[in-house]
């Protein structure tokens, strides 16, 4: 099983320290989230039906009809590589591990392309997944770049699928928002993956959509089974993507509060990467900053290649960070 951010329970068992009294910057996940409303007492012992107020609201937010709601954009992942036989796969790297790592179980050949190489693998693969912008490393590509790459696999059959689960702080990275600004149909092999769980802040709904062609999300459909959204969480969505004013005060908060971590972290030394939600720090000893943080209560994500920050909830978690960055050793970057 992969690691991912958010294992409190690892980090308890390594050092000792109740997962309550951790600091975690581990996830990248809004630590301010969309206030859930009320909830009528027969959701929790009906089944959910399809939620026409989740497919208005959603398609009014992502600017197009050609959506499916599933249960995480994790249940997408997994069911894509399902869909098709062996394939030439190439994953933009680093990024998030999840997708090298269920195409390769589903028995396609996968091949990591840093970022600086993808325009040269479009044409040498039959799918190709970008994270944009990237987690961990926050690299972003232009959206008319990727719309061109998503013509070139579609000719011939292929796939672009783009995991924009960070674009909502930033909307101009958004692929549907690009077509329906130019009226543009949906290319043929463009899949767009969405989630809820980063900048509403509810990793735990279990909510995300795919945005593709009809034929394809009808595949999905029917793999993903009936139910596959509970009534809960496609109500709670509905609220939060048809919130347009806490959107707007949302995403200049978190614009504010990344541009604060930067500075925070460029203040010691630290040249980093990143979006509105985290920041991410090239290291060639990764360990040794993450042990330093978490002798200090404060749990970050650790990669072979560097770390990466989650932005801390309130004032008390800032100055948590900022005792922390002064402690590490001055020449230790």
């Amino acid at each position: 099983m992969l690691e991912h951010g958010g294992n409190l329970d690892d980090a308890a068992r390594r050092y000792g320290l109740p997962p309550e009294a951790w600091l975690d910057l581990s996830t990248g996940i809004n630590p301010h989230p969309y206030p859930v409303p009320a909830l009528p007492a027969n959701i929790w012992h009906q089944l959910p039906q399809q939620d026409a107020a989740l497919l208005q609201a959603a398609q009014a937010y992502y600017g197009t009809a050609a959506l499916l709601p599933v249960a995480g954009t994790q249940a997408a992942i997994q069911a894509l590589p399902r869909l098709r036989i062996r394939a030439r796969v190439a994953v933009a790297a680093p990024s998030y591990a999840e997708h090298a790592h269920r195409w390769t179980v589903a028995g396609h050949a996968v091949r990591e392309v840093p970022y600086a190489r993808l325009a040269g693998a479009v044409d040498d693969c039959d799918v190709m997944v970008v994270c944009n912008p990237n987690n961990p490393t926050g690299e972003a590509i232009a959206p008319d770049l990727l719309l061109r790459w998503a013509a070139r696999l579609g000719a011939r059959g292929g796939w672009l699928i783009v995991d924009e689960a960070y674009a909502d702080a930033t909307p101009a990275y958004g692929l549907a928002q690009a077509l329906a600004a130019t009226s543009s149909a949906w290319p043929a092999g463009l899949i767009v993956l969405r989630s809820i769980g980063k900048f509403f802040g509810l990793a735990g709904l279990r909510l995300g959509f795919v945005l593709a062609r009809d034929a394809l999300l009808a595949r999905l459909a029917d793999m993903a089974g009936p139910w596959s959204v509970s009534g809960p969480a496609q109500r709670i969505g509905a609220a939060a993507l048809a919130d347009t004013d806490w959107q707007a005060t949302m995403r200049a908060r978190l614009q504010a509060d990344g541009e604060r971590l930067q500075g925070s972290l460029a203040a010691h030394g630290m040249a980093t990467s990143g979006c509105a939600l985290f920041r991410y720090w090239p290291h060639a000893a990764p360990d040794a900053f993450a042990d330093h943080m978490a002798a200090r209560g404060i749990w970050i994500r650790r990669f072979a290649h560097g770390v990466r920050l989650g932005l801390p909830p309130d004032e008390r978690g800032w100055q948590r960070l900022q005792a922390a960055l002064r402690a590490w050793p001055h020449g230790a970057t």
